[in-house]
């Protein structure tokens, strides 16, 4: 992963993940977060347990994490991000994170009134977890074939870094494609390369050439 992001990501940047259902989206944020701690994972629809148990079948121990300090699992509704930044920042400073998750805004688009709301509310987001010095991954769903890479189609423009998990159909067979679309102060790869979901969570395997 590191090699095609030209090094990895770069620190306190925003970088968005989309893909569609079962591309392995929230496997990549929860990775991500137990790599290097400390971290915050922050959840708009998934029910945490369901995560520390998912989380398990990759050797990923989050209530060992969590009680050493070095994760923090949040739940929220999505209809009440600006009320709860606050507390979202208080939690970054308690454990001093570096590294948080949004899964996923797209939930949130939901609950906007229009895209413009929900534009402002990632730009707000963003600007706050930089200010806080962290590095953030937003999580996006986007539709199947829809060729696109958010689901309201403004996340990208707003984001750092756009990083695409796909589904390929080759001759009858399902495979998984992964594309560094941007990544801003990164020498990243411009190819797309095949990854698969194992039991130690995402391996990519490059393409040969730069890409």
């Amino acid at each position: 992963m590191d090699e095609i992001l030209g090094g990895g990501i770069p620190e306190n940047r925003t970088v968005l993940i989309s893909g569609t259902c079962g591309t392995g989206k929230t496997t990549l944020g929860v990775q991500f977060l137990t790599a290097s701690g400390p971290g915050i994972y922050v959840s708009f629809e998934e029910d945490l347990d369901n995560i520390r148990e998912y989380s398990k079948t990759f050797g990923w121990d989050l209530n060992d994490m969590e009680a050493k300090g070095k994760l923090r699992l949040l739940k929220y509704d999505p209809f009440r991000l600006e009320d709860i930044l606050e507390v979202i920042q208080n939690n970054i400073r308690e454990i001093g994170a570096k590294r948080i998750v949004f899964d996923s805004i797209s939930a949130l688009g939901i609950y906007m009134k229009d895209v413009s709301e929900l534009r402002r509310m990632i730009i707000q987001t963003a600007s706050l977890m930089r200010k806080n010095k962290c590095t953030t991954l937003m999580i996006s769903e986007v539709m199947p074939n829809s060729r696109a890479l958010s689901r309201f189609g403004v996340e990208e423009f707003i984001a750092d870094g756009v990083i695409l998990l796909d589904n390929v159909i080759e001759k009858n067979d399902m495979k998984r494609a992964i594309s560094v679309w941007k990544l801003r102060g990164s020498d990243h790869s411009r190819g797309i390369h095949s990854y698969s979901i194992t039991d130690k969570g995402i391996s990519v395997k490059k393409s040969s050439g730069r890409g």
